[in-house]
């Protein structure tokens, strides 16, 4: 699972990352990237939302950003994959809820743990209303990792629906995973799981994200 956790704390990376672009021509994906960065920060530094005590208030913030940066809904219909097309509205609805929150809170309960670290944009790949956004981010002893995020133009507004890191997706993780209980269960016991670790996200015993989801 030590993938998995990687492409989970890449979230956290996204927006507690400083850029660095390589030349002033970068398009519309990474400026929203950049932008929802610099919010964030923002966020953090502001003495009015310092200390324990305002840690809802914080995170409420900090979630807000997440909203606008990553389209939850296009990501959970993906990692449900073959099996979306299968759901009633009503499933539909309830399921792409149990997926935000899953990522939601795995995000913010540990975005003010997370260090700074710089990440350098490679460039962007834009077709139509798809785009990939290339990034580097640069580690110990002069190694670099690799982290894609894809993005889609949804009301003119770019959102990421997935990130890879060294060509590892994030949604394909998720759709293995799903896959694997529905096949082996049921759709129904998925749900179940879903929400088995609503509840554990107040422990902070529990295994991290992923651990425990397709068991």
């Amino acid at each position: 699972m030590a993938r998995h956790r990687l492409l989970i704390i890449s979230i956290l990376i996204l927006v507690l990352a400083p850029y660095s672009v390589p030349s002033a021509g970068a398009g519309a994906p990474s400026d929203q990237l950049r932008s929802g960065v610099d919010r964030v920060f923002k966020i953090l530094k502001d003495p009015d939302l310092e200390g324990e005590m305002k840690t809802s208030q914080r995170r409420a913030a900090i979630m807000k950003v997440a909203d606008e940066l990553f389209d939850f809904g296009e990501m959970a219909k993906r990692s449900l994959g073959q099996h979306w097309s299968q759901r009633t509205p009503a499933e539909r609805g309830e399921f792409i809820r149990l997926f935000t929150d899953l990522i939601q809170r795995s995000y913010v309960s540990k975005v003010d743990q997370r260090g700074s670290q710089e990440m350098i944009i490679r460039g962007e790949a834009i077709d139509g209303d798809q785009a990939v956004v290339k990034t580097m981010l640069p580690l110990d002893h002069s190694r670099q990792m690799p982290l894609d995020y894809k993005m889609q133009n949804t009301d003119d507004r770019w959102k990421v629906y997935d990130f890879s890191i060294d060509g590892i997706s994030l949604v394909g993780n998720y759709r293995s995973q799903f896959n694997k209980v529905i096949r082996t269960e049921s759709y129904g016991a998925l749900v179940a799981k879903l929400k088995s670790r609503q509840a554990e996200f107040s422990d902070p015993s529990a295994a991290p994200i992923g651990d425990k989801t397709a068991r």
